[in-house]
């Protein structure tokens, strides 16, 4: 499974302002409603619902949201560098500024924790996380999150 599957630079965000862990649920579940034709107040609600299990605040930076949809046709990604790090309620306890929201369909099973642990070996790469905090734009953060996967492809 390629990030190019789940991702496209539409759906990357270079400075995206939040104040808090619920506004930047919001925030996102706005991006992600335009991705994949949904309400944002349902993924909003699906992603906090999530929350409330534990925390995707999975250390260094890094958060990765997720959870299911009815009718959603395939995996589908979103990409959010914040302007400022915010307090996440990570396993770490140290603030996030890079966020992966993952929402799958409800019949996904497997395809969907495939998506979890490629996003996650992707963003524990802390080369990769030095090159996102250092892009200026939606671009170029897309190039640096599909070129290490052509990379990996190649080694």
């Amino acid at each position: 499974m390629d990030i190019t599957d789940l991702l496209s630079a539409d759906s990357v965000v270079s400075h995206l302002k939040a104040t808090g862990k619920k506004q930047a649920l919001q925030e996102l579940a706005v991006i992600a409603a335009r991705t994949v034709g949904r309400e944002d107040r349902e993924i909003f609600d699906i992603l906090l619902e999530r929350e409330r299990l534990g925390t995707t605040g999975v250390g260094h930076g890094i958060a990765i949201p997720h959870g299911k949809l009815k009718e959603l046709d395939r995996l589908h990604g979103v990409f959010a560098r914040l302007e400022r790090p915010i307090d996440f309620d990570a396993i770490d306890d140290e603030p996030v500024d890079l966020v992966f929201v993952l929402l799958a369909p409800e019949t996904a099973g497997a395809d969907h924790l495939k998506a979890l642990a490629r996003v996650s070996r992707l963003l524990r790469d802390t080369s990769v996380c030095e090159k996102i905090r250092g892009c200026d734009s939606r671009d170029a953060i897309y190039a640096v999150l599909t070129e290490q996967m052509a990379a990996s492809h190649a080694a």
